[in-house]
Order: structure tokens, then C-alpha cells, then sequence
């Protein structure tokens, strides 16, 4: 889930894999990558230091890490960043990081502790680190072809490559809805709350769709996915309630300004 301009960084970054092996090594470590974008969110002034949101994100992210932390190699934390659109994208090196605007958009507990769990398992995956991989070997198809063609077709090659990047991010996010709910149901979160996002997202009718969702698979095929994993696996999943009243309610600061953001 990781928002358009810091999968375009993401890229850029990925582009020092053009450099020789040997001066590669460090630039392509997945904890210098995700310290060199968090130097350029806070040079942004998108990073939020202080806000009450942090008293809402602060329960679920501990005990989150105590779940994720053993099975990952660098440290975790979680950062807001003030953004409009309702987001949450996990970065090299073990930064989640959650906009504000998504605090406003959940309906309930469950939902916010549901797209957390999807995020460390992107961290889990290390598929921001595969994304890079991914582009590069897409960019390098992409070369190969316009050399081979002629430059008439790069438009073409252009298209191939941006159909086989969605593929990838495709593949990314089934996996991470998957193991996402099984690290809910091991920290004691109902599952359910990213079904339950899934059907508000959907339900919203937003005109653009965040990044979040809008080169990912649509929302029924992911909730059935989901469903599917719940059935095949009751010893986990079936003491969880799956009807939304059972929801917690979700209460954060009244955004009528920004000004507790900094």
C-alpha cells in the first residue's frame, strides 16, 4: 500500500542497482533505503512528531511489534504522516507509516488494527525491496525490447512494463491480506476489520481511489480471499465475530484544523 510519489522514490532509488556491484552493496540495503525516504518525508514536513493520534496508534503498533518483531531483522516503528487521502504504506528497513486522514476515514477499531496487520506484512515479505527488483528487471526488458524494435515502440514497452509492475503489486497485496490477518488474530484483533475496510472503501464511491487500492485487486476478490483463509483455517479465525456491530468504535480528535499537527 504504498502511496504514488514514494513508489516513485522507491524506483528512483532502485535505479542505483545500474551501478557496479561493488559500490552497490550499501546503496541497495533495505535499512539505508528506508533512512534515506524517511529523511526526505521529514525535509517535507510530512512526518508528524506530535499529535493525540499517536495516543490511538501507539496501543496497536506495540503490541503488533511484539507479534512482528521476532520474525523481522530491523527494528519497527510506526510514524504519522499528514496526507489527504487515507493511506498507509510500510517503507524499507521496518517504517510504517499511517496518514492522518485515514484515522478519519475508518469506521471502527478494528478496521485501523486490520490495515496495520496488512502493512507489517509487507515488511515481512520485503516487498517494497522486491518492488525495486521488480522495476529494474521491468526497465531492463524495456531497454532490451527498444533496442531490439526500434524506438516506434516504446510506448508499447512503456504499457508491457506497467502491466507487469501492477502484477507484481498484485501478487504483494493478496499475500500481505493473508498473512495480515493471521498476525491479527495472533495479536488478538478480530481479522474481520480489513474485511470491513475493504466493504467502506468500496462503499465510499471515492472518485479517485487512493493508492492504497487503485492498482490492487478489486475489493470483492480480496474480501473472498480473505473469507476463504477464515474457513480454512477455523482453529484460528473462528472465535472472531465477523458481524460488523461487534465492532469497537473508533473516537479520535475533531479535525476541525491542523494545528495539533507538528
Amino acid at each position: 500500500m504504498i502511496d504514488g510519489r514514494f513508489r516513485g522514490f522507491i524506483t528512483l532509488v532502485a535505479l542505483t542497482l545500474l551501478i557496479p556491484a561493488t559500490a552497490r552493496a550499501q546503496a541497495d540495503d533495505e535499512q539505508q533505503t528506508g533512512a534515506q525516504l524517511f529523511k526526505q518525508l521529514r525535509a517535507q514536513g510530512e512526518i508528524v512528531s506530535s499529535s493525540p493520534l499517536y495516543d490511538s496508534l501507539r496501543p496497536i503498533a506495540e503490541n503488533l511489534t511484539r507479534v512482528v518483531q521476532p520474525k523481522y531483522q530491523y527494528p519497527i516503528h510506526f510514524y504519522v504522516v499528514h496526507e489527504p487521502q487515507p493511506n498507509a504504506f510500510a517503507a524499507p528497513g521496518g517504517n510504517v507509516y499511517v496518514t492522518d486522514s485515514l484515522f478519519y476515514f475508518v469506521k471502527n477499531q478494528q478496521e485501523l488494527e486490520g490495515t496495520l496487520c496488512h502493512e507489517t506484512s509487507h515488511l515481512l515479505h520485503h516487498d517494497s525491496e522486491k518492488l525495486m527488483q521488480d522495476n529494474t528487471k521491468i526497465r531492463d526488458r524495456a531497454i532490451a525490447a527498444t533496442i531490439l524494435l526500434g524506438p516506434k515502440v516504446l510506448l508499447a514497452v512503456g504499457l508491457i512494463g506497467q502491466l507487469d509492475s501492477n502484477h507484481y503489486s498484485r501478487q504483494a497485496e493478496e499475500a500481505a491480506d493473508l498473512t495480515g490477518s493471521d498476525t491479527c488474530a495472533a495479536a488478538g484483533y478480530n481479522p474481520w476489520g480489513l474485511v470491513w475496510l475493504f466493504q467502506d472503501f468500496s462503499n465510499a464511491k471515492m472518485p479517485q481511489p487512493p493508492e492504497i487500492l487503485s492498482d490492487h485487486p478489486d475489493f470483492a476478490n480480496r474480501i473472498s480471499a480473505l473469507q476463504q483463509h477464515f474457513q480454512q483455517n477455523p482453529a484460528r479465525f473462528a472465535n472472531f465475530d465477523s458481524n460488523k456491530t461487534s465492532a469497537t468504535p473508533f473516537d479520535v480528535p475533531k479535525k476541525e484544523d491542523e494545528s495539533f499537527l507538528r
